[in-house]
């Protein structure tokens, strides 16, 4: 049953991302998608392993997604590109950078839990590329499901202009269908697996609560059209047809603060009901426009709009190692073609880069394509040298495009093969590993020459290292995961000296400067100001002041970890005609910045980590008992569906291990989420410690 089809206009595509909080149903609803528009024989459970979209064996092992999977399918004419992104937090790249080449997306709640940690992450990156979105309530056909709860909760915690399109037909068991408000019809199913719904007339006992529900779904939406808004006003709600509503809906959704809300069975003949609402209401690559870059020379502002008329302009959002393919780089075309053959520009690169396969991409499937169009989502085979993030263009048009911004890895563990032919697989497959995901940075200690990895969480480590030894054959001894602490520095207007003269007969080295170090605000990052006047410091030494600075902060000066939050103002300084040089610079720019930052009362920063715990109320005593020996800060305490939620702040160092603890401390009935926070000052006593352990240590 391939219901596969030629690619379909621009304003005939949606780009789609199904985003949630870890089991709220994401991959189960694109498997029930997936059914209902023909692409698969059965719905594929996610326990069993079954599921499409979870192709990898680490995913199906633990019957979570790791990896955003695209796949497309066809829905009333029209091409929807879905990515059903991870919900665990140690994988949120994959939610980042999906978020910023989509147009639209569904986020799916656990009707039983209503709004959870991962929920308000994934929302908030929803927000950060002004994604326009729908929601969908899952599993409220399930003991403890309420749509009307979960409803509460969305508009609790995330927006207050959720509006509910459908009202659910039943409760929990009993659910069998819905009321769709705008036809002010209902739709039922005997069984979730029904080849079809049954359109009939709306049950009385629902009929007045569904006529309240639509005034007020109208009422929300026809602020966004000013034409409609009149006509509304002036004659009413009975005046406005229901391809008036739906206009008005669609202007509402596509302004990224207006939410429509529907619910169901993920797994059922409901998600028809999803689809439509996709297709209606969420954008086509043409409701974006133009969307705007820079010329790399220039500077100037470049625009493109998606039509294959204009110069070619795309976006590498992925890099992926298919086992049969090799190496596959998903690209976001959005304005020109991208031709199989022919020839592109990397611009982030400056170098260029000849087209070979290109493939349209059905989860661990493919098929063989010759072009990529304006609005489009593809991959294209054995692109070296291209990276998430860069920008291809036309090679007499280019344009930077903006790109994806991550954060910093927190975790780290040493990693070193088990044998000495495990030495160049482990190295090969490190390097592909973090070709694909840039939170995966790979470091080697000078002092150990020890491989150091660093990522997101404990649970991306142990995937990381099952991945080695499946995909690439390699073993591997791997230590325990450490904690990647920062440093930073407390004052400002510090100055200092850095001062390097050598003479060992012959030409000698000289290089003098004289640097003020500020503290910054957090995240502001490293900011490096050149001051001189009058050509005391020569305008070709200060990038090698500027290097010698970078590389001291990558050092430290408390315990050997990155120096971050700190702006440096090279102000004065002299030089020799004669023995003055790059690297002499280097030097002093690196000596004067160690002298100043341990004058501007450098410090050490620990990750700070948001946990919420989820638990029956009976072992309340017990988790928040623990939360307080791990040096935890309890922020909230709260009631959600029959359980406790507890809210807290605790450092990274005294998490490891946590899951397995609270299992034990619970029963196995209590749950919990983890991201990072922020970075915060390390308790005095606590610092001298850490920084007798590491040191010295390169990082």
């Amino acid at each position: 049953m391939n219901n596969t089809k030629p690619a379909a206009k621009t304003a005939d595509m949606r780009n789609v991302g199904i985003i949630a909080h870890i089991d709220a149903g994401k991959t189960t609803t694109t498997e029930g998608i997936l059914y209902r528009t023909g692409m698969k024989h059965k719905i594929g459970a996610v326990h069993d392993g079954e599921a499409t979209m979870d192709w990898m064996k680490q995913e199906r092992e633990r019957g979570i997604t790791i990896t955003s999977a695209a796949t497309t399918c066809f829905w009333k004419d029209k091409q929807v590109n879905i990515i059903d992104t991870p919900g665990h937090i140690d994988f949120t790249v994959e939610v980042e950078r999906s978020l910023r080449v989509l147009d639209g997306a569904v986020v799916v709640f656990d009707g039983k839990m209503g709004v959870e940690a991962q929920t308000e992450t994934v929302w908030r990156q929803a927000n950060k590329y002004k994604v326009p979105r729908l929601c969908f309530v899952n599993k409220i056909n399930q003991t403890g499901g309420d749509f009307y709860k979960s409803l509460e909760s969305i508009r609790a915690k995330l927006s207050k202009k959720a509006w509910p399109i459908h009202l659910p037909i039943g409760f929990e068991q009993s659910i069998r269908g819905l009321v769709d408000l705008i036809g002010m019809k209902a739709y039922v199913y005997e069984n979730y697996a029904d080849k079809e719904l049954v359109e009939t007339e709306i049950p009385a006992d629902m009929a007045e609560k569904a006529k309240e529900a639509r005034a007020q779904l109208i009422e929300s939406a026809v602020a966004e059209d000013e034409e409609i808004m009149t006509k509304y006003l002036e004659e009413g709600e009975d005046s406005l047809s229901e391809a008036e509503i739906k206009q008005a809906l669609r202007a509402a959704t596509l302004s990224g603060e207006y939410y429509l809300v529907s619910g169901g069975d993920g797994r059922g003949v409901i998600v028809e009901k999803i689809l439509d609402l996709m297709v209606d209401f969420l954008p086509s690559p043409l409701d974006g426009k133009e969307i705007a870059g820079t010329h790399p020379k220039t500077g100037e502002t470049v625009t493109r709009t998606p039509e294959a008329s204009q110069p070619l302009s795309a976006l590498a959002f992925k890099i992926a190692t298919d086992p049969f393919v090799g190496k596959l780089c998903f690209v976001r075309v959005y304005s020109g073609v991208l031709k199989s053959g022919s020839y592109v520009l990397n611009v982030s690169t400056g170098d260029k880069q000849r087209i070979g396969r290109l493939v349209r991409m059905f989860a661990d499937k493919r098929e063989e394509i010759d072009q990529i169009g304006p609005g489009d989502i593809g991959a294209v085979v054995g692109l070296k040298d291209t990276f998430t993030g860069h920008s291809l263009s036309d090679i007499n048009s280019p344009a930077v495009l903006e790109s994806i911004e991550f954060a910093e890895p927190p975790v780290s563990i040493a990693i070193e093969p088990a044998t000495k032919a495990d030495q160049e697989k482990m190295s090969l497959a490190l390097q592909r590993l973090a070709e694909e995901d840039p939170t995966f940075r790979v470091s080697v200690d000078d002092e150990t020459n020890q491989t150091i990895v660093w990522a997101m969480g404990e649970l991306y480590l142990e995937v990381i290292v099952d991945r080695m030894k499946q995909e690439f054959k390699v073993s591997a001894n791997v230590g325990k995961p450490q904690v990647a602490y920062r440093e930073t520095i407390k004052k400002k207007g510090v100055e200092a000296q850095g001062k390097y003269i050598r003479q060992t007969g012959g030409r000698g080295q000289y290089g003098d400067v004289w640097l003020r170090l500020d503290a910054q605000e957090p995240g502001a990052g490293f900011e490096f100001v050149n001051a001189i006047k009058g050509g005391v410091v020569p305008a070709e030494y200060i990038n090698a002041v500027k290097a010698g600075i970078v590389e001291a902060m990558n050092r430290g000066v408390v315990a050997g970890y990155p120096v971050v939050d700190v702006k440096v103002t090279l102000y004065d300084g002299s030089y020799h005609e004669v023995d003055s040089s790059e690297q002499a610079f280097k030097i002093a720019g690196s000596i004067g910045f160690q002298e100043a930052a341990k004058a501007a009362q450098a410090i050490l920063l620990e990750p700070i980590m948001k946990l919420e715990v989820v638990t029956p109320e009976d072992f309340m005593g017990d988790v928040i008992g623990d939360i307080n020996s791990r040096r935890g800060r309890i922020e909230s305490m709260d009631d959600k569906l029959g359980a406790k939620v507890v809210t807290a702040f605790v450092p990274l160092a005294e998490m490891f291990g946590y899951t397995n603890d609270l299992r034990s401390l619970t029963q196995g009935r209590a749950s919990s989420t983890l991201e990072l926070h922020n970075y915060q000052e390390v308790p005095e006593s606590l610092a001298a410690t850490v920084a007798h352990k590491t040191k010295g240590a390169a990082v």
